[in-house]
């Protein structure tokens, strides 16, 4: 073990990871390892969740920061730490660097999630708040290192880093020896590289799966060409793996050692996150789930048993409100329509009542009287409903059509 040591692009091995095991133990839970009964039935093979999203702060990030301040030398704790993060970073650097009795000073973006920065805040961080996006807060945040001396905590692209975040992967191999396939979220890549070397280096015939978000995924153009690649203007929900180029050091690991990189869409992240919810009954933040999102895409691709690594829970509850309607669209429960309707008095009354008939829960009701498309007589109703799925919803825009009304999608 090498920790703390000025070379940024020393390989990481795999007893940098038991070392760094080592040094969280009693800081660091190790988090359950739950099974989804649900997801076993789809993918035909025991699939199991690694919850990682009741870690302390929230998400996987402790670890990491943890080791890597830890690691600092005497002068460099003095000095104390700066971080760049829109959310888990900044609360697992806050927390590892209160625990070590150490400075910490984050950049958060200016229109971060209230939660997550009052949440770093108590952690014990000093916040400042610059940049509309992540790369500049990173820009801000590296420049303060400059001007001040603090060591840079970069979030995934130091060893240290990538040591601690491997400790996730030995305890999915000590709670689930029979493992055969590992998913995990790809942001910029320390996760997945730390649970790669530890994990091929004890069981080389585990298959390791990335995943990314489709619009945020940097990894399959970077490992065609073989370089780290960015590219232009990453969007997705999933902001915990929203990273627009990859980090050299977890580069090259994931290059040699990760077996596949997937993508998901928006869709499926939504539809994941609520079946986490309902299902395993856990709050997931969009990159917690994405694992999940790929095992409901194309579950039959997976040798079981399986282990979804759930990386965090930290999301915004107005973004949740949000992805759970969406999510619910996606699955086929949440139906929009536009009824046109002759305005005349019960017209509204004998519509609502029909679809009760329908067993189809009215969440919103909005009226729509001017109009050029609309007749003198007509007025046009925006419904938007609770149904019971794909069926359903074809169930109930067929029996308003029977009954003669004129149905918009």
């Amino acid at each position: 073990m090498s920790f703390g040591t000025s070379d940024s692009l020393r390989p990481v091995i795999l007893d940098d990871v038991r070392g760094a095991q080592k040094m969280l133990s009693g800081v660091a839970r190790v988090t359950a390892l739950e099974g989804s009964r649900y997801l076993s039935h789809l993918v035909g093979a025991p699939v199991h969740l690694k919850c990682e999203n009741l870690q302390r702060t929230g998400s996987f990030k402790l670890r990491g920061a943890y080791v890597r301040i830890a690691g600092l030398r005497p002068e460099e704790r003095a000095a104390g730490v700066v971080a760049a993060s829109a959310g888990n970073h900044a609360q697992g650097v806050a927390l590892a660097s209160t625990l070590l009795g150490v400075h910490s000073t984050v950049f958060m973006p200016v229109g971060a999630p209230l939660p997550k920065v009052a949440a770093t805040m108590e952690y014990g961080a000093e916040v400042r708040m610059h940049g509309q996006v992540v790369d500049e807060t990173m820009a801000a945040a590296q420049e303060y290192a400059q001007e001040t001396g603090a060591v840079f905590i970069h979030p995934f692209d130091h060893p240290d880093i990538i040591a601690g975040q491997g400790t996730v992967g030995l305890e999915i191999l000590e709670q689930c020896p029979e493992v055969r396939t590992i998913v995990v979220g790809v942001g910029g890549g320390g996760l997945a590289a730390g649970i790669a070397v530890a994990v091929k280096a004890v069981r080389p015939d585990v298959r390791l799966v990335g995943v990314q978000a489709e619009g945020a995924a940097a990894y399959p153009p970077s490992l065609a060409q073989g370089r780290p690649v960015a590219i232009d203007a990453p969007s997705t929900m999933a902001d915990g793996i929203k990273v627009g180029c990859p980090g050299d050091v977890p580069f090259k690991i994931i290059g040699d050692l990760l077996d596949e990189v997937r993508t998901v869409s928006e869709d499926a992240l939504s539809s994941a996150l609520l079946l986490c919810l309902e299902r395993a009954k856990l709050v997931v933040e969009p990159a917690g789930a994405s694992p999940v999102a790929a095992l409901m895409s194309e579950p039959r691709a997976f040798k079981g048993p399986v282990v979804a690594l759930l990386s965090g829970g930290n999301v915004d509850p107005l973004l949740l409100q949000r992805i759970l309607r969406h999510g619910m669209a996606a699955a086929g429960r949440y139906l929009s329509l536009r009824v046109r309707l002759t305005d005349r008095p019960g017209a509204l009354a004998a519509l609502l009542g029909s679809l009760s008939v329908l067993d189809a829960n009215v969440l919103d009701v909005s009226h729509v009287r001017t109009d050029p498309r609309l007749g003198l007589t007509e007025v046009e109703v925006e419904l938007q409903l609770e149904t019971k799925g794909p069926e359903h919803c074809d169930e109930v825009t067929a029996a308003l059509r029977g009954a003669g009304y004129t149905v918009l999608s």
